[in-house]
């Protein structure tokens, strides 16, 4: 009988331990990615995991329209204005037609924005004539206008008109 060598034995064993191992390890790996494997052995399978290839819920694929204003007015004193249109051609058209309905004839446009707040200011001495500005609010925009309105010269300013055109989401 032939003495067992108990080093070189416990190293065979060893070595095929990891070898069971290793194969154990690639055996986890057997699924595409976003996937585990089930089952027992000899029946195997893959199953999605949880959670795995949702994403986050697509948002509304829509987009900001541009609204229009404009104000027209004409040398003998009429004057008009026009808010929320889409395109800057209408905006204009209905300023021009409203400046008309006090019976002028040569109204022009003299003043147009898009998605913020205007404000006309009127200085008391008519050679300084009036003032536009704009802004994120009416308030901010005739604070403009006033500041415009007296750094021309004039102490005395007071706001003819203001009004606002803001952008809507238009759902796609």
């Amino acid at each position: 009988m032939k003495a067992i060598n108990f080093p070189k034995c416990l190293c065979v064993v060893l070595v095929l331990l990891a070898g069971l191992t290793i194969r154990s390890a690639f055996a986890e790996g057997r699924c595409p990615p976003g996937q585990y494997p089930i089952g027992d052995q000899g029946v195997g399978g893959c199953a999605p995991i949880p959670g795995a290839g949702q994403s986050a819920p697509q948002e509304n694929p829509g987009y900001w329209v541009k609204t229009w204003g404009a104000v027209a007015s004409s040398p003998g004193g009429d004057a008009g204005s026009a808010t929320g249109h889409q395109a800057k051609a209408a905006a204009e058209r209905q300023a021009v037609e409203r400046c008309g309905l006090g019976g002028a004839t040569d109204c022009a446009v003299v003043f147009t924005y898009y998605n913020q707040c205007y404000a006309v200011v009127r200085a008391t001495r008519p050679e300084n004539g009036m003032r536009f500005n704009t802004g994120a609010t009416k308030e901010q925009a005739q604070e403009r206008a006033i500041n415009d309105c007296r750094g021309v010269g004039s102490q005395e300013c007071s706001v003819f008109h203001s009004d606002c055109t803001k952008p809507f989401f238009q759902e796609g």
